[in-house]
C-alpha cells in the first residue's frame, strides 16, 4: 500500500467536519511526518505474515483444542491442553481485528480463508465486527455512548455492581452469540424483525446502546455469513442429540469460549485510559487517552497480540498493518524530539492502566 492511500484511508477513518484545532494537533502532525521519513513503508502489507500468523495459530489452536474435547473428561490432557487451546483461539480469534484494517480490495483470499477456517467456526464471523470496530476508530463515535469498544461504556471502575455486571456479561457472551447464529431463521419471520437484528444484534460488542449504520454491501456481507454460521451453531447440539458427541461436549465448549471472551475483554480495560466524559473530542484527546505497551511483562504479551499493544501508534496509523507496529515506534523514538507527546503514551504495564478501569481512579492515584 502507497503511503498516499494509507493516508487516505487513515483519514476515512474519522468524520466529515472532524479537523482539529491547529495547536492541539501540532505533535501530531509532527508524527506524521516521522512517520513519512522512515526508510521503509510502514504502511505495505506483507501478506507472507499475514498468511503465517494466521495458519501457525489455527493449527495450533485447533490441535489443542482437540486434545481438550476429545481427552477423557478432567485428566491431565484436557487440563493442560485447555490454557493451550484458549491462548491460540484468542490469538487466532484477534486476527479478525487484522482483516477488518486491511483494505477493501486487499488480500481478498486471506480474508475469505480466516471466515471460512476461523471465523465461522468459532462464530465470530468478520462482518459481525468490522462495522463497529471502524466506528470505534472514528472521532465522531470514539468515546462516546456509541463507541462499542470503549471500556468506560460497560464499566464504571470503582463501582462493585458494574464490575461484577461486566463480569457476568463475559458470561453469559458466548450464550447470546451462539444462539444469535441458531435462530437465524426466525430473524426472517417479519421486515421488522429483520431489521432490528441487522441493527441491534449483528455487532460483536458489550454495548447495547450501538446500533449499527448498515449499508446495502454490510447487509450483503452479513447474510454470506449468517447461513454457515447457523449451520454450525446448529451442529452442536444436533450432534449430542445424534449421540456422536457427549453431552460434556456443551459444557466443555462453553468453558473454552468463556476463557476466550475474558482474554478479549482484559485487554479492552487496557486499551484506552478511558477518561472522557462521553462527549466527543478531538484527534489530540483521542490519542492521549490510548496507551502503548513497549515493555514486554507477561500480562501484556497475554493479552495484547500481534503487537497491537501499541494501540495508541495504532489509533494514529489505523492502516499501518500490525507487524510495522513495533518498528514504526522504534523509528518514532528515534526521530521525534524528547519532549514529544507520543512518548507519554508509553505505558509500563497491562495492570497500571486496567486497575483504573476496575478500581477507579483512586487505584491510580495510589500507586
Amino acid at each position: 500500500m502507497s503511503q498516499v492511500c494509507a493516508d487516505v484511508i487513515d483519514a476515512h477513518h474519522g468524520s466529515a467536519g472532524d479537523e482539529l484545532p491547529t495547536a492541539s494537533a501540532a505533535w501530531i502532525h509532527e508524527v506524521r511526518r516521522a512517520v513519512r521519513s522512515a526508510r521503509h513503508d510502514l504502511f505495505r502489507v506483507s501478506p507472507l505474515r499475514y498468511w503465517v500468523d494466521f495458519l501457525v495459530s489455527l493449527t495450533a489452536s485447533y490441535a489443542a483444542a482437540s486434545v481438550y474435547l476429545l481427552s477423557p473428561l478432567g485428566s491431565w490432557q484436557q487440563l493442560v491442553a485447555f490454557p493451550i487451546a484458549t491462548f491460540w483461539l484468542y490469538r487466532m480469534g484477534s486476527l479478525v481485528h487484522e482483516v477488518c484494517h486491511l483494505g477493501e480490495h486487499e488480500m481478498p483470499g486471506f480474508k475469505a480463508a480466516w471466515n471460512i477456517l476461523g471465523g465461522i467456526m468459532i462464530l465470530m464471523p468478520s462482518p459481525f465486527f468490522t462495522r463497529h470496530h471502524r466506528d470505534h476508530h472514528s472521532q465522531r463515535y470514539y468515546g462516546t455512548p456509541q463507541d462499542p469498544e470503549y471500556v468506560a461504556n460497560w464499566v464504571e471502575g470503582g463501582n462493585a455492581t458494574s464490575v461484577l455486571s461486566y463480569v457476568l456479561k463475559i458470561l453469559v457472551m458466548p450464550i447470546a452469540v451462539f444462539l444469535r447464529f441458531l435462530l437465524v431463521p426466525l430473524t426472517f419471520i417479519t421486515p421488522q424483525v429483520r431489521e432490528w437484528t441487522l441493527r441491534h444484534a449483528s455487532a460483536l460488542t458489550f454495548n447495547r446502546e450501538y446500533e449499527r449504520r448498515l449499508t446495502a454491501a454490510d447487509r450483503r456481507a452479513i447474510l454470506a455469513v449468517e447461513i454457515p454460521c447457523f449451520l454450525r451453531a446448529l451442529m452442536i447440539p444436533l450432534l449430542v442429540i445424534l449421540g456422536l458427541n457427549p453431552w460434556t461436549r456443551l459444557p466443555l465448549l462453553y468453558a473454552l469460549a468463556v476463557a476466550t471472551v475474558a482474554l478479549n475483554q482484559f485487554r479492552f480495560l487496557a486499551d484506552h485510559h478511558c477518561e472522557g466524559d462521553g462527549s466527543r473530542v478531538d484527534m489530540a484527546a483521542h490519542i492521549t487517552d490510548s496507551c502503548n505497551f513497549t515493555r514486554n511483562d507477561p500480562l501484556t504479551l497475554l493479552f495484547f497480540p500481534f503487537s497491537i499493544r501499541y494501540h495508541a501508534l495504532h489509533h494514529l496509523f489505523p492502516s499501518m498493518p500490525y507487524h510495522n507496529l513495533k518498528r514504526a515506534h522504534e523509528h518514532l523514538v528515534a526521530t521525534l524530539p524528547a519532549d514529544s507527546p507520543y512518548r507519554s503514551l508509553d505505558r509500563p504495564s497491562w495492570w497500571s492502566v486496567a486497575k483504573r478501569s476496575i478500581f477507579g481512579p483512586a487505584a491510580t492515584a495510589a500507586g
